[in-house]
């Protein structure tokens, strides 16, 4: 039989006036959170606004269903 996956998608806000200032401390607890429950972290990566500022970051998850 194949293996299953289940996926999911996490939207982290990034602070700062202008955006882009990511709090390392609070994004790790959150991707931490997300291992406890037996999510694996698969991808990462920012929404660009202008300027190299990013908006976003979108973290994919996957796990076996």
């Amino acid at each position: 039989m194949m293996e299953q996956w289940s996926y999911k998608t996490v939207k982290y806000k990034t602070g700062g006036f202008l955006g882009g200032k990511v709090d390392e401390e609070e994004f790790e607890d959150l991707l931490n959170s997300y291992g406890y429950e037996g999510w694996e972290l698969v991808s990462c990566f920012d929404t660009s606004v202008s300027q190299g500022q990013s908006r976003d970051v979108i973290a994919i998850f996957k796990r076996k269903v």
